[in-house]
């Protein structure tokens, strides 16, 4: 009778069950939505239950690189600093600190494009893992490796004016090939104009 009162008080919340995950699913989806309301609701859910305030929070910092990233830079930030925050204050006040972040991140825009960025690399370095280093980005801390040309040819980006010159940074059969592509929201078209700019042939 105990264990069943405590159960209907919580919610059913097995902090090591289905409905632990699934509650923090509902949580991040719903910052992915946008929906702060939803957001606060599934984090008071949390907080009623016990949860540990650090697995909301790296829950938190992991949305905001997912799901928000290069749209607003500042939520990473702001994330990680409330992991910061809650470990310095703990409960009770906890609570505020991942409440403000939560509605941070929801209401902030939002772009996967630095998560779909790096799965592109990584499936790539996977399917072609060998592709050597062009010879003028290679290090060349001895003689005979400066013999053979290590380092030979590269330009060093702030001998040039706006600290920019333009040279090949990838394995010489995968020029042009391009795995950050801006998502459309402000901060990411500013980013976009800028590449237009210094890298003209991959961003037109």
């Amino acid at each position: 009778e105990l264990v069943q009162k405590i159960i209907q008080s919580k919610g059913g919340y097995d902090k090591k069950g289905d409905t632990h995950y699934d509650i923090a699913s509902a949580l991040i989806k719903s910052i992915r939505g946008s929906d702060p309301n939803a957001s606060i609701y599934w984090l008071a859910r949390m907080i009623d239950a016990g949860e540990d305030v650090n697995f909301i929070a790296r829950r938190l910092i992991i949305s905001a690189a997912e799901d928000i990233g290069l749209a607003n830079p500042n939520a990473l930030l702001i994330a990680n600093e409330a992991q910061r925050a809650c470990h310095v204050v703990g409960h009770p006040e906890a609570r505020i600190i991942l409440a403000q972040a939560v509605i941070y991140l929801a209401t902030s825009a939002k772009s996967n494009s630095a998560y779909k960025a790096i799965d592109l690399a990584l499936d790539h370095v996977r399917k072609y893992p060998s592709k050597e280093v062009p010879l003028h980005l290679r290090n060349a801390p001895t003689r005979l490796m400066k013999e053979l040309n290590y380092g030979v040819a590269y330009k060093y980006p702030h001998d040039y004016e706006g600290g920019f010159v333009e040279q090949e940074y990838l394995p010489q059969d995968m020029k042009g090939k391009l795995f950050y592509k801006p998502s459309k929201n402000p901060h990411e078209q500013k980013l976009l104009e800028k590449l237009k700019g210094i890298w003209p042939k991959l961003y037109s």
